[in-house]
């Protein structure tokens, strides 16, 4: 596993490894214990260009590929991830802090969401439309846009950059792929790395390890992409649109969330406590679906209560290497200060630690707080943290209006006995996504991924998938002769 770190440590260029021309690194570090991983000289406005301009000359043979030659490719990416699973598992836990469930939980989804790649190149249909015009024929072609973009996250790098670059590059176009400099390697390299293996040709996927710092805008503003994929805060995916929009691209984006979880006052209560334990707390809740805020009918919210805090009280919280460990660290110290930020302001705003976790450097351990004023901005924003709110409602109507208090509309998820009372309060809440009697983290290679409100623009996967990345050519045909008014 460490080779990758050593091996992977460049950009990856017009099929070509090589260092970046920038004057400073990115320095890739394990938020665990610190241990430096890999250190990478960033690329310059000028690389992210020969990025793009490598990805737009490979991409028109590309396209012209049978289709079921572009899906062998992704067969055999299949199969070497499946070959080298421990030692990307590995790489996850060393890169993110990631513990060995949730390495697990990540690749058992790439894998799946690859597996649908290799259907995908199948997937685009033309059609053939009626015309008023006598002997004209109206063929709607479905093509790919050309080069997309991937920004991709740092909580779940692998997955989340696959999941865009594999569909682009299946339905034909070629890619240039950012990952976040917190997980350059995961997120990215390693990506590139495996499609060459698997005989991608040279220049159509390009990874570049930058940062905004070094290269402005031009990641979005450059004028060959046709698609941008942002995977990240809404703030910075607000930023992107408005580039994109001024620059005639289309824009992706899949955002930043404040998922509630409502426990009805039928529900099960100890299923319910291992769906919100799970949904807030996987990957230290530093997922963009995961439950902050907990809602609670009154009437069973003691005995819930008592019973949720006493199994969050169990959770192991150390070295992520170990098996039985839950919790690890935050991605970095900006983040446990962020998180830790948010606990202190609301204790300061009059609200009660049922659980309260302290702070050693990226180690976050489990708060769970209740009391939280309801005018509080806290239960408006995404915590990107180990801190749950528990909120207690009355009835259903102020449940509600309660989960639909925010800003984000991403995911979400609902418990009680009656499955068709669960999908009638799932239709009045304002989401792309919510799930009754589950968790509130769910992702799934067929059905549409992606948020309303600030938690996004477009959807991801499946079908959804082909209107991303690809756009339809009308082309008419003429087999008779068309009458001219002059």
């Amino acid at each position: 596993m460490s080779s990758y770190f050593s091996d992977l440590a460049q950009q990856y260029i017009d099929g070509e490894w090589r260092p970046g021309s920038g004057s400073w690194d990115v320095i890739d570090f394990n938020p665990y214990d610190d241990e430096k991983l890999a250190s990478i000289t960033v690329a310059t406005v000028d690389e992210v260009d020969q990025a793009y301009r490598a990805a737009e000359r490979a991409q028109k043979a590309w396209a012209d590929t049978n289709p079921y030659a572009r899906r062998s490719v992704f067969e055999r990416v299949l199969r070497l991830i499946e070959d080298r699973e421990q030692d990307i598992a590995d790489l996850i836990i060393a890169e993110l802090g990631g513990t060995r469930v949730k390495a697990g939980f990540e690749l058992h989804l790439a894998k799946e969401f690859l597996r649908e790649s290799v259907h995908l190149a199948l997937r685009p249909e033309g059609r053939i439309l009626p015309s008023p015009g006598e002997g004209k024929e109206n063929r709607v072609y479905r093509v790919p846009v050309g080069v997309v973009g991937v920004i991709s996250p740092f909580n779940f790098p692998f997955l989340l950059s696959l999941k865009s670059v594999a569909p682009a590059l299946a339905l034909g176009n070629g890619v240039v792929l950012k990952p976040h400099q917190n997980t350059p390697i995961a997120g990215g390299t390693l990506i590139a790395r495996l499609f060459e293996e698997a005989g991608l040709p040279g220049g159509l996927l390009n990874v570049v390890v930058t940062d905004i710092a070094e290269i402005g805008d031009a990641f979005i503003e450059h004028p060959v992409p046709k698609v941008i994929s942002f995977t990240g805060s809404d703030q910075v995916g607000r930023h992107v649109a408005t580039v994109c929009a001024a620059n005639f691209k289309r824009s992706v984006l899949e955002l930043g969330g404040n998922s509630a979880l409502v426990v009805l006052d039928d529900a099960d209560l100890d299923y319910a406590v291992d769906a919100a334990v799970f949904s807030r707390f996987v990957h230290q809740g530093q997922v963009c679906m995961a439950a902050n805020r907990v809602l609670v009918d009154r009437s069973v919210a003691d005995e819930f209560t008592e019973r949720f805090v006493a199994k969050v009280r169990t959770l192991k919280v150390g070295d992520p290497r170990d098996p039985e460990t839950v919790i690890g660290p935050v991605i970095n110290s900006a983040q446990a200060n962020a998180v830790s930020g948010v606990v202190e302001q609301a204790l300061a705003e009059g609200a009660t630690a049922l659980v309260h976790g302290g702070t050693t450097n990226n180690m976050v351990e489990p708060s769970v707080l209740t009391g939280v004023p309801a005018d509080s901005p806290l239960l408006q924003q995404e915590v990107f943290g180990p801190v749950v709110f528990l909120v207690p409602f009355d009835g259903e109507e102020e449940a509600v209006r309660m989960v639909n208090d925010t800003p984000y509309g991403l995911s979400g998820a609902v418990h009680t006995g009656d499955i068709e009372r669960g999908v009638s309060f799932a239709k009045r809440i304002d989401t792309g996504m919510f799930h009754v009697n589950d968790g509130t983290v769910h992702d799934e290679p067929i059905v549409p991924f992606g948020g309303e409100k600030h938690s996004g623009v477009g959807r991801l996967n499946g079908e959804t998938t082909l209107e991303a990345f690809t756009t339809v050519k009308w082309i008419s045909v003429q087999h008779g002769r068309s009458g001219f008014p002059f």
